[in-house]
């Protein structure tokens, strides 16, 4: 996220957007946050806290939900601006910035959510044997959804891009 601040703000101060660096993250976003991330919790941990109780249609979870489809689209949307900017057309680096800057703000306050609200409260109702067999299940769909090697070509794309753009790896 902060290295798709910086790739806004370089736009916005008139300077180049770096397309593949562009595309590299809207990549991690689109792998990492949501199929690795995202996915997990849509197909683990939501049908958990769906069997003790918790609604499907209003609450933390119909929250969470909605704010994931809200993140497709903003990625999505991201693409597009870029597919645009490979066109030479400069309305695209504008989209780009701005798209950006509303998936940072969307997804900061999505994780600020998951940390502080989602996470505690599914610590608190899930029973041990529950929580591992979790674990178990979130190993389970990196190895068989998402694939041996992705999570290592994710990060080591993040930190690249990172050291590149002045971003601390912890941010």
């Amino acid at each position: 996220l902060g290295c798709l601040g910086r790739m806004a703000e370089q736009v916005e101060a008139g300077g180049d957007l770096a397309a593949d660096d562009a595309r590299t993250a809207v990549d991690f976003f689109r792998t990492f946050a949501d199929r690795c991330h995202h996915g997990k919790e849509e197909h683990r941990l939501f049908p958990a806290l769906f069997k003790r109780g918790f609604p499907r249609e209003f609450g933390p979870l119909a929250v969470m939900i909605e704010e994931h489809e809200n993140g497709r689209s903003s990625v999505r949307a991201l693409d597009s601006a870029l597919d645009a900017v490979s066109r030479g057309l400069e309305y695209g680096r504008g989209e780009f910035s701005r798209r950006g800057r509303e998936y940072c703000v969307l997804l900061s306050d999505h994780i600020r959510k998951e940390d502080y609200i989602l996470f505690p409260m599914a610590e608190g109702v899930l029973a041990e044997p529950e929580k591992l067999a979790l674990i178990e299940a979130f190993e389970r769909f990196d190895r068989e959804d998402i694939g041996p090697d992705v999570h290592a070509r994710l990060e080591a794309a993040a930190a690249d891009l990172g050291r590149r753009y002045g971003v601390d790896r912890r941010c």
